[in-house]
């Protein structure tokens, strides 16, 4: 047994096969499964893979919603040493085409629902080769249900190493997606080393005793698992001897009615496009929420006003931000009372992150120098098929391998990092630069402002000029005038928006992170 998903998820089965894995939508409603039950899910699926032709280093896309169907493809995959790749479900043909290429996909796993636009895309995928249905039929692939029913149980699969590769590929706020790819056991000790609380467990055999001996923690998901971070907290919920709980796609009542009944002890989620409708429909609802201890945001910020809002309504719920990335893993926790409005702070929970000035070299803690957060130790080999990408990203410095993260920082005397926003959307108004994050974060302390994404619009004068997309409440109204003047009361003068563009919906990734281009043209219009 080594540092290997397949491996260590064969292990647990072994040790506490009777206890609860799984609480997920399947093709028979919602299934209960326990590790051992889930194995047996897996296994015959990686056979039936298996049979098709798919074998080590392999890239096998994941094309589904949340449930059953998702972690099984994942861990059918891995058992066969081949590479699970996550598929965005809300991309449309062209963007499939794309993916399904760059990937270089043999297998896929995908949804009914997605039959025309998958169809399209596989078609002009010279690598596709085998198809796999669920929640429907097709002409062109074998329906989920009978993949597993013509399998074997039984396992049988070749030796695993901590070498043996795993790809996120993460679409990011700009561009077309790019694979992470990273060994297994790199993953493993990036997001948490089986101990997300302390040091990283010594020994495979060690994170298994941790599991057998826990008392078994039930974590909830509410993020897609087309999503990293949703990925790895179901892998760390296992590492823990916990269950995870899905639901097949967010929706804020449903959410809380599965907390309920499931008795959730951890929510994670993603920034505000899931934190406001959850204190919505907590607000107009009533729900036990009694066994919900935790709710962790990753992949985007909760900004000052819904963290407010959380606390009033769950006083003793713990609210966690979560600094980390498809490419760094897990590695900082938001400062307490820190907001993206008073200033975002974060303390690293790891030794080897650090803030790197122009010339690459670590800053001086409590200088005020602005510089690009990096990590080292635990990375990714780099961009499947992406070599510039690769060359640009993780840089060697005095024989040290870095990873720069594209997020810019100050180090403080503390030792906290106070980061100011993503270099890639930071915005150069008359040489003056702006960073989105705060201004978002100022305008949706308004309260007819339900979400915004604010972008840089090209200006003749200036170069560039800072320009908001808001959506407002249902009920709500608020001028160009009313979000200036509250802007205007809070931030300096070149920092407020010139333009403003109102949507009835903002659209963000089903991951909840901004979508920039999106919102780039929508302003540019304006």
């Amino acid at each position: 047994m080594e540092f290997n998903h397949a491996d260590l998820f064969e292990a647990l089965a072994d040790a506490i096969g009777d206890r609860r894995a799984l609480v997920a939508p399947g093709p028979d409603g919602v299934e209960r499964l326990t590790y051992a039950e889930l194995d047996v899910y897996a296994n015959r699926l990686a056979h039936h893979l298996e049979d098709a032709g798919v074998g080590p280093g392999q890239h096998v896309g994941v094309h589904l919603y949340n449930g059953l169907e998702y972690i099984t493809t994942v861990l059918a995959a891995l058992k066969l040493r081949a590479v699970p790749v996550n598929v965005n479900y809300r991309y449309v043909e062209a963007e499939l085409e794309y993916l399904y290429n760059d990937a270089q996909l043999v297998a896929l796993v995908y949804e009914s629902d997605f039959e025309e636009r998958v169809t399209a895309a596989a078609g002009r995928t010279p690598t596709l080769r085998h198809r796999v249905v669920s929640g429907g039929t097709s002409p062109h692939a074998v329906p989920y249900k009978d993949a597993l029913a013509g399998s074997p149980a039984t396992r049988g699969f070749a030796q695993r190493s901590g070498d043996d590769r795993y790809i996120i590929y993460t679409g990011g706020t700009t561009g077309m997606p790019k694979g992470v790819v990273w060994r297994c056991e790199d993953l493993f000790m990036a997001f948490g080393g089986g101990n997300p609380y302390g040091e990283p467990r010594k020994t495979p055999g060690e994170v298994i005793e941790a599991a057998r001996s826990s008392g078994g923690v039930v974590m909830m998901t509410a993020a897609p698992l087309m999503h990293g971070a949703a990925q790895m907290t179901t892998f760390i919920s296992w590492w823990m001897g916990g269950s995870v709980v899905y639901n097949r796609r967010f929706d804020a009542a449903e959410i809380l009615r599965t907390i309920e009944t499931e008795k959730v002890l951890t929510l994670g989620i993603t920034g505000d496009a899931m934190a406001r409708p959850l204190v919505d429909a907590i607000a107009a609802g009533s729900y036990d929420l009694s066994s919900l201890a935790a709710l962790s945001s990753t992949g985007a910020i909760l900004s000052g006003s819904v963290r407010e809002r959380l606390s009033e309504l769950l006083p003793n719920m713990m609210i966690i931000d979560s600094f980390g990335s498809s490419e760094s893993g897990y590695t900082a926790s938001g400062v307490e009372g820190s907001t993206p409005e008073s200033g975002l702070k974060y303390r690293p929970n790891i030794t080897s992150l650090r803030v790197l000035g122009d010339d690459l070299r670590p800053v001086e803690p409590g200088s005020g120098t602005i510089g690009q957060i990096a990590k080292t130790g635990h990375l990714p080999i780099g961009y499947w098929n992406d070599e510039a990408k690769t060359a640009k990203t993780f840089v060697e410095v005095d024989g040290e391998r870095w990873l720069l993260t594209g997020d810019i920082a100050t180090l403080e005397a503390d030792g906290t990092v106070s980061v100011l926003g993503r270099g890639s959307q930071c915005i150069n108004t008359g040489g003056e630069k702006v960073f989105p994050e705060e201004i978002e974060a100022v305008l949706k302390g308004h309260p007819a402002v339900f979400d915004v994404v604010v972008t840089g619009v090209t200006d003749e004068m200036y170069g560039q000029r800072v320009a908001a997309v808001v959506q407002l409440y249902a009920d709500a109204e608020a001028s160009q005038g009313d979000l200036d003047a509250h802007c205007r009361s809070r931030l300096s003068g070149y920092k407020v928006p010139r333009t403003y563009a109102f949507v009835a919906e903002l659209q963000r990734s089903p991951a909840g992170k901004a979508d920039y281009r999106w919102a780039r043209k929508v302003a540019e219009k304006a």
